[in-house]
Parts: C-alpha cells; sequence; structure tokens
C-alpha cells in the first residue's frame, strides 16, 4: 500500500513537471545533424541569393546597372528560354489527360496518340497512380532498346531504375557504398558538387583525382594511382571511382583508350565505377550528328562513348553503375526529375538492396518517367511527328554547338582568361588570371578570390555565375562556371557584358 502511494505521489509529481524540462533541445543550427551543415552547394549559394535579390527588387521598379537578370548558374535551358521539343509535350498532355487519347484533337499526330495509347495500356493509373519501384516496364523497356541501339549490347530490363533525375540514382549508388568515414569515394576535380554534399551528408570520405586543364582536363591514369595510394596510406577503404563524362562543369569528352585504361583500374582495386552520363547528347566534334545515338546506321556520326559499351568489348567484370537524365543533353526538361540508373556486374544481392531503397520512396514521379520513355525512344523517319521532332532537335543541338564554340573564343579573348576548347556538356570553365589586388580586395572581405569576381560580375551586369571553388579546384588556381544556354539571339549581348565587366575589373586592379 506504502509502495503504492509512493507511485501515486511520483505520477502526481511528474505530472506537475514543467512541460519545458521534459521537452527535448530547441532545434538550432547547433542542434541538427551536423552533416548538414558540412554539405555544400555552390550552384545554389550565395552568389545565386544575390542573383535572386536583384531579380525581385527588378520586378518593383528598382534600379540596377542592368535591366534583366542572366542565370547562368546552373543547366537549366527552359529556364533561360529554350523551346519545349513538340513531340515531348504533346506526350505528357496525352498522359496527363487521357480522355483525349480516345477522341483526340487534329493537332496530335497519330504516332502520339498511338505512344500514349500503348503506355496508358500498361499504366492503368496513368501519371497520378504510383508504378512497380522500378519504374513501369513498358518505359523501362524504351531505355533497354536505347541501349543496346547506342552501344550494341544485350540489355536487361530488370537492371534498369528510373529515377527522379540522375541525382536520385547518384544518392541510392552512394548510400549502398558509404559504411562509415573509412569508405571513401574517389571523384573528378573539379567536380559537379553534388558528389562531395551527398558524402558530406552520408558521413564518407572523398579522395581527389585532378584533371589535367593543360591537357585539355583530360583524366591521367597516374594521377588516379597517386589518388588511390594516398587514400590508402590515410587509412581508407576505396569504395568507387566516379567519372562525370562529358565533363561537368569542365566540358571535356573522354577518348575510348582512356575509358578503357579507367576501366582496367577499377577492375584492379575492385572499385565501383560510377558512371555519370547525363550529357551524352552533348557532344559537338567535328562532324557530329544530333541524332546518332538514336540509330545504328547513324551511330558513328555521334562521338559519345558509353562506359556500358566499354566494359561490354572488355569482357570485363567491373561493376558499373551508369545515369542518365531528361534534364540535360538536348530535352532540358529538368523540371519533370526523369532519368535512369542502369546496374552491370552487380552483386544480384547487392541489386536487391537497390530495390529496396527505391521502394522506400515507393517509385520516381511518373511524368519523369514518361520523359525518359520519350527521350530513349523518340519518333523514327515514317512517323507523322518524326520530321517536326527532327527539326526541332537538330535546331537546338546545333544552336548549342555554335554557342559552345562562341563563348570559348570570347573567353580566350579576355584578358586574364583563358579557356579550354568546349568539347561537350553545357558549360565553360574558364581560368581566372586574378591580380595580386584583386585578391587583396577579397580577402578584406572575408571571400575566396573567384567568388569575390563573381559576386562583382553579378552586381555590375547580372550575370550569375558559379565560382570554381564551389567545384573544387588546384590550390592557387581560380576558375568560374557559366553556362551557354541563353538564347542565342541574346547571347553576343550577354558576352558583350561579362567582356566588358572583365576589362575594367582586370584593369581596377592591375
Amino acid at each position: 500500500m506504502l509502495s503504492q502511494m509512493r507511485l501515486g505521489k511520483n505520477v502526481l509529481r511528474s505530472l506537475h513537471t514543467p512541460l519545458r524540462a521534459m521537452s527535448t533541445q530547441k532545434l538550432t543550427e547547433a542542434t541538427i545533424n551536423q552533416k548538414v551543415l558540412g554539405a555544400e552547394y555552390a550552384v545554389r549559394g550565395a552568389i545565386v541569393l544575390r542573383g535572386m535579390q536583384h531579380e525581385e527588387a527588378l520586378a518593383k521598379g528598382e534600379k540596377r546597372p542592368f535591366t534583366k537578370m542572366v542565370f547562368c548558374n546552373v543547366g537549366n535551358p527552359q529556364q533561360l528560354n529554350q523551346k519545349p521539343i513538340t513531340f515531348f509535350r504533346q506526350l505528357l498532355a496525352l498522359m496527363d489527360y487521357p480522355e483525349l487519347i480516345d477522341n483526340p484533337p487534329s493537332v496530335f499526330p497519330k504516332d502520339v496518340v498511338e505512344r500514349a495509347r500503348k503506355i496508358r495500356a500498361r499504366a492503368p493509373g496513368g501519371t497520378g497512380a504510383y508504378s512497380e519501384s522500378k519504374g513501369l516496364k513498358v518505359l523501362r523497356e524504351d531505355v533497354v532498346k536505347f541501349i543496346e541501339t547506342r552501344d550494341g549490347v544485350k540489355a536487361d530490363v530488370e537492371k534498369i531504375f528510373l529515377t527522379d533525375g540522375a541525382s536520385q540514382g547518384v544518392n541510392v549508388a552512394l548510400t549502398l557504398l558509404i559504411r562509415d568515414s573509412n569508405d571513401s569515394i574517389m571523384i573528378p576535380i573539379p567536380q559537379y558538387p553534388l558528389y562531395t554534399a551527398t558524402i558530406a551528408l552520408l558521413g564518407g570520405h572523398y579522395s581527389p583525382y585532378y584533371l589535367n586543364e593543360e591537357n585539355g582536363w583530360s583524366m591521367d591514369i597516374s594521377e588516379l594511382e597517386r589518388s588511390a595510394a594516398q587514400a590508402k596510406k590515410d587509412g581508407k577503404k576505396l569504395r568507387a571511382l566516379a567519372v562525370i563524362n562529358p565533363g561537368n562543369p569542365t566540358g571535356q569528352c573522354l577518348d575510348e583508350a582512356n575509358m578503357k585504361e579507367v576501366v582496367k583500374f577499377c577492375e584492379r582495386e575492385g572499385m565501383v565505377l560510377l558512371a555519370d552520363e547525363v550529357y551524352q547528347q552533348n557532344v559537338y566534334g567535328e562532324g557530329n550528328t544530333s541524332m546518332g545515338l538514336y540509330d545504328k546506321d547513324l551511330r558513328k556520326s555521334h562521338g559519345f562513348i558509353s562506359f556500358r559499351k566499354v566494359v561490354a568489348d572488355l569482357k570485363s567484370s567491373c561493376q558499373l553503375m551508369s545515369f542518365h537524365s531528361v534534364s540535360k543533353g538536348v530535352v532540358g526538361e529538368c523540371g519533370r526529375r526523369g532519368g535512369y540508373l542502369e546496374l552491370e556486374n552487380i552483386d544480384p544481392g547487392v541489386a536487391d538492396q537497390v530495390l529496396k531503397l527505391f521502394s522506400i520512396g515507393l517509385c520516381s514521379n511518373i511524368s519523369g518517367q514518361v520523359m525518359v520513355g520519350a527521350m530513349v525512344n523518340p519518333p523514327k523517319p515514317g512517323d507523322e511527328s518524326y520530321e517536326l521532332f527532327k527539326s526541332e532537335f537538330d535546331a537546338l543541338y546545333d544552336s548549342l554547338k555554335r554557342r559552345s564554340q562562341k563563348l570559348s573564343k570570347a573567353l580566350n579573348a579576355m584578358p586574364n582568361v583563358s579557356c579550354t576548347s568546349i568539347d561537350g556538356a553545357l558549360y565553360a570553365f574558364p581560368s581566372v588570371h586574378l591580380p595580386p589586388k584583386a585578391v587583396a580586395a577579397a580577402e578584406a572581405k572575408k571571400m575566396v578570390p573567384d567568388a569575390f569576381f563573381c559576386m562583382e560580375l553579378l552586381d555590375a551586369t547580372g550575370i550569375c555565375v558559379v565560382p570554381g571553388s564551389g567545384f573544387k579546384q588546384k590550390e592557387g588556381t581560380f576558375h568560374f562556371r557559366t553556362t551557354f544556354l541563353p538564347p542565342e539571339a541574346e547571347f553576343d549581348g550577354v558576352i558583350e557584358r561579362m567582356s566588358a565587366f572583365t576589362k575594367e575589373f582586370m584593369a581596377k586592379y592591375a
């Protein structure tokens, strides 16, 4: 009885305890997961936020030294008024409004209607229902045919996972690979910040290997070996090698001989090869054609070579995870968040765990899945929509190629700026030789020197680019990354503003 009375008193005492004393600590920057604070993503960093403030000010009628913001910080083509390709939007419209499939207006070509009908028949819930976790099989089958046409290999539909952009695939791969802080991922420097940010969030380690700027940002095997040796010396376990080809932010394209060396290196080291190939459509070499990835007869007219093909040609046991996306290339449908991950030479038990990770998120968004299917399986000659599709596709590809060449030439004409040839992707990554006075001015403002240059460029011209420090770079060098996505009709004006600013900046701090 006495013990019951004591228990009752304790219960009453607890009921009268102030809630504040019982609650957990308030959520602040100091109490959140500190790995989040360690993750950095310069593509959407402080300079971009300043640019957005300028844009809002202009919209309110406030004065700036410029009348329009130009966001060259991210490969987001339609933000810069790239026109969507008609075939893609027609297919998406029918999928989102399926009543039109059975009674389509005349604006919809027959092959688009038939494509929507085919997908709908194997996706009864349409774009509003979950699919299986790997993605709709009817669309994964299209990916298989694309890979087989592109590479001349046999692909497996069960090794294809449709993703919310390539980023989700990279995140899944790194989640599988990183167990603790001793696990290291080899990444290129310069790199796309997705890799360092995700590795930081997962509590892993990265081992940098430096691309050779003097040789067109080439990938030297001796540098891979140096990086691997250093990681081992530091007690790290090498888990994977990430390769971005064509390069982001550097715009280089690897040749087949180099790729074979990379595959053999990964095989020797027992590492997974992470092949980030989202810019495979953006190869601008002499004689390249826009449709070379889709037609066996035209295949030699497109310079892209996939690691999937190299692994198959070598009959290699290299463990490979390949990524592609609808955001880049000529498609430019960033907001659709569509992509795919392909596994090759991956242990079946590991593949099961990949499926589990996708199952936790149920499935990728269905509109993005439809876009992947449309990207890898565009209209064919003889289809009603083919001629319009090809004319739009060719026009975009040719325009990107012209702009890449024009930007490279213009950058090399600017004082204290040099830029390697832009062979692929959507970016230039010029080196900027900043005068000592500019470096001192940056330090006085507690800024990294190339970030200081980019912020000054933004405030003076409204052109938003990303400092090279956000992508990592060799000690003592400075760069910035810019897209060449502004509309061709406005492109000369953007280049002129950038050139005039650079000339004034260099004179000011000479």
